[in-house]
């Protein structure tokens, strides 16, 4: 029994060292976004895609040649919908859409959704229709919850993609 419990002590304090970062690294993910969701699914040919915005990786910029699948071929991936703390301790909340690539994750839009940022909300919570991670329509449905007041109740708010594309904000109604 002392030779487990001195194995499992041992195997802790190994673990807990390499859970440490190194001085001097590069954060993953910024400290200001509390909340995020990756979820939906979408799929087109490269005639269909229309990049709004360059997306940027490590810095720099990556052109939509760069995020577009090889000619001919459609390209797929998954949305990610996430929520940024700012300086008033409200958020900003921001729907990326994401390609799924040999060389790994690509980033080839990144959308702010207004109808959040006119409400200047407390952002609490971000979840998926489902946590199952299998998604066979195309689409995405996620619910953002918020407060106006931070002495208030949080409140849903829905997140739509259609099919088509198509984004909606609306007050989730039960």
């Amino acid at each position: 029994m002392r030779a487990g419990t001195f194995l499992l002590a041992a195997t802790l304090l190994t673990g807990a060292g390499i859970a440490k970062a190194a001085p001097g690294t590069e954060t993953i993910l910024p400290s200001a976004v509390t909340f995020a969701t990756s979820t939906g699914y979408w799929e087109e040919s490269k005639a269909d895609i229309a990049i709004e915005r360059t997306p940027e990786t490590s810095g720099k910029p990556v052109s939509a040649d760069q995020a577009a699948a090889k000619p001919g071929e459609s390209r797929h991936g998954y949305y990610k919908l996430f929520s940024v703390r700012q300086d008033d301790r409200t958020s900003k909340v921001y729907l990326q859409q994401v390609a799924q690539t040999d060389g790994g994750p690509q980033i080839v839009s990144t959308v702010e959704l207004h109808e959040f940022t006119d409400l200047k909300p407390y952002v609490t919570d971000i979840r998926p229709e489902n946590s199952t991670g299998i998604i066979k329509q195309p689409g995405l449905f996620a619910t953002v919850y918020l407060k106006t007041d931070p002495d208030a109740e949080p409140d849903g708010w829905t997140v739509l993609i259609d099919e088509f594309g198509e984004i909606s904000v609306e007050k989730a109604t039960n």
